[in-house]
């Protein structure tokens, strides 16, 4: 063997690169050796530095095992050493009561006694006295008599008239009781094992302030765990410490906060302006991304976004005056206006589709959003007057719509549904009435022309009612399909059955109708007949709190989803769940939240539960929810496209 064939990669001789190789390219074999070797050479190198890798790794494994081994016996030994003292403790108790008990027994006893001799006595003196004096009587001589009369006499006459105790001084009462069920419940959900999957190489931080913070500023981010497969931990009590180090090895303090569902809030603020090194490690080892580079500024170095400039918003009120609102300001990130939100919790994309234009799967200005049964998604862009119909995965369908005023053209499109039929319904916001085409694109009708005044948001309820709230005559119109209406409610105003500024509305499994209060920032429920049932929310930044909500949504378990425009975030809220409220931390926790360090309050009410909040950056309007995921749509003018989001 003197050659080698490059072609087929095996050595040969010398007949053979005359015969079958003779078309190959060969090469002396002690050539290739020499490659071979060298080649196999670096790839043992290779391989061979991954060993302190493995060492290493194989040295942690072994410390934790060792650490949980420890963990182990010291929680056997606490569970021993504590129902040892409980079985003494009971065995103490047992002894006090048969004491006490015997005690009290004395002293009833010593009464009774007592007036028992007296009474024995009292008897005998009787009945002797009595006995005497018959005898005297029966045998005795008259001189007997005499003597037995005046001796007898004022004895007997004296034991007639003593008073006896003939009433018990005491009584029989005596009993133990035990309370045992309370007690049963106690030990039975006596001890917490207090443990969590949570890794830190799986788990995430999330929020600006891993990358930037300004001076004497408290800045917080979020930490949420996930165990080895990447799975959210959705319990506490996890062993997460974060190092804020300078340049010049100075430690800034940091606070970790235990929600007790997984997640993690870290504050700190920061004295000086500089460059740190931020680590957050769960158990000792970094979390994603960990650690990271921190910037410091101060707050005269940022430069103030446009958006930052608040602006007034008025809205009539029921009473012919007007209800002046807060400013609505939707906020921007410190360092840049196009960088996306961080998200507390993390979400997965599953796609975005569209750009800017006027053509097919192109946007100028997305409103509203639906879903049909057979997996299509429509999206009503406003400022092109069209609806574009996309697949489950993002696939351009078709698109209609002709920009004018009559019937079967589309002026600006704002919400949009599609009934049991597959019919596409439209909310024509400028046309002020309501479009019905048919599920490929062909007007059929149109709805609520001369009652509506500013269409927004559309949905049909499980009647096959179509249900438009109008935005400018805050209130909101129930149709039949052939555009009679059932009912209509809801005035301008600040009360629970009024609105300022409604926008967009969608129905729950139980057919009750959840429409969206922008002005009131607040999400109101009501039955399928319009009678208010209740609302949640308020303006603010805090979960649970809106600013200006716009689009809503409801999945097949009845979890509102609701696009909290203002604050640039998705949030979700489960509807009638057993709501627990921590009074030490005064927070509402979920089911599986309260832990034996809180004291419980448990009711249920009709009211939402934030059950976690997803951030989001450029999202407006939200539509109906497909079976597994939810759809949202940009209203930024710089970003026209369309998220579609796992939830």
């Amino acid at each position: 063997m003197e050659f080698y064939c490059e072609s087929c990669e095996t050595a040969m001789c010398l007949e053979c690169t005359e015969g079958e190789h003779r078309e190959h390219v060969t090469v002396p074999l002690r050539d290739v050796l020499e490659q071979h070797k060298s080649a196999l050479k670096n790839q043992l190198d290779a391989v061979r530095n991954r060993l302190p890798q493995l060492t290493a790794a194989i040295d942690l494994v072994n410390e934790i095992s060792k650490q949980l081994t420890e963990r182990k016996n010291e929680a056997v030994t606490e569970i021993s050493n504590t129902f040892d003292e409980l079985e003494k403790a009971l065995h103490q108790r047992k002894t006090a009561l048969i004491t006490e008990v015997e005690n009290i027994c004395s002293t009833k006893q010593k009464v009774l006694q007592a007036q028992l001799t007296s009474l024995l006595q009292g008897k005998e003196n009787i009945q002797s006295s009595c006995n005497f004096t018959e005898q005297a009587l029966s045998h005795g001589s008259a001189t007997e008599v005499l003597l037995v009369q005046k001796q007898m006499g004022e004895r007997v006459s004296a034991l007639a008239r003593h008073t006896f105790p003939e009433h018990p001084h005491e009584n029989g009462h005596l009993e133990c009781q035990v309370e045992t069920d309370g007690l049963r419940r106690s030990i039975q959900n006596l001890g917490v094992l207090i443990t969590t999957g949570a890794v830190g190489h799986t788990s995430v931080a999330t929020g600006e302030g891993l990358r930037h913070a300004l001076v004497s500023q408290h800045t917080t981010v979020t930490v949420t765990t996930k165990d080895k497969d990447g799975e959210l931990v959705k319990t506490g009590n996890a062993a997460l410490r974060a190092e804020i180090v300078s340049a010049d090895g100075v430690c800034t303090e940091a606070e970790v906060v235990d929600n007790k569902n997984g997640t993690y809030e870290v504050g700190y603020t920061i004295r000086s302006e500089g460059e740190f090194t931020f680590s957050l490690l769960l158990y000792e080892q970094p979390v994603r991304g960990s650690p990271f580079r921190l910037r410091a500024v101060k707050p005269s170095d940022v430069l103030q976004s446009p958006d930052d400039v608040k602006r007034r918003v008025k809205s009539p009120s029921g009473g012919g005056g007007h209800v002046r609102q807060k400013a609505v300001r939707r906020p921007s990130s410190m360092y840049s206006t196009t960088k996306k939100k961080e998200n507390p919790i993390e979400d997965e994309l599953i796609y975005r589709v569209g750009t800017r234009g006027r053509d097919k799967a192109e946007f100028t200005n997305l409103q509203g959003i639906s879903t049909s049964s057979n997996g299509r998604i429509v999206v009503a862009d406003s400022n092109n007057q069209c609806i574009q119909v996309f697949s489950n995965d993002g696939q351009f369908k078709m698109r209609f719509g002709v920009r004018g005023r009559s019937p079967g053209q589309l002026q600006r499109p704002t919400g949009v549904t599609v009934d049991m039929n597959g019919d596409i319904i439209v909310a024509d916001y400028d046309n002020r009435w309501i479009s019905i085409f048919s599920s490929d694109g062909k007007f059929k009708n149109k709805i609520g022309a001369g009652r509506l005044m500013g269409p927004k948001g559309v949905a049909v309820d499980k009647n096959g009612h179509i249900i438009t709230v109008d935005n400018k005559a805050c209130c909101v119109f129930i149709f039949q399909s052939n555009g009679k209406l059932v009912t209509k409610f809801g005035a301008r105003g600040t009360s629970d059955r009024h609105f300022a500024g409604p926008h967009f509305v969608a129905v729950n499994n139980k057919n009750e109708i959840v429409v969206t209060d922008f002005h009131n920032h607040s999400v109101k429920v009501y039955n399928a007949d319009g009678e208010f049932l209740f609302k949640f929310g308020s303006h603010g930044e805090g979960n649970g709190q809106f600013n200006a909500p716009t689009g809503v949504a409801v999945d097949s378990n009845g979890n509102i989803i609701v696009a909290d425009w203002g604050n640039s975030r998705i949030q979700v809220s489960l509807r009638e769940l057993p709501l627990t409220e921590c009074r030490e931390c005064s927070t509402a926790l979920g089911p599986s939240c309260p832990t034996s360090t809180h004291q419980r309050t448990l009711f249920t009410a009709p009211r939402a539960w934030p059950l976690h909040l997803m951030v989001m950056w450029r999202w407006q309007t939200l539509g109906t929810t497909a079976s597994r995921s939810t759809a949202t749509c940009s209203r930024d003018p710089r970003q026209p496209f369309l998220h579609h989001l796992k939830h």
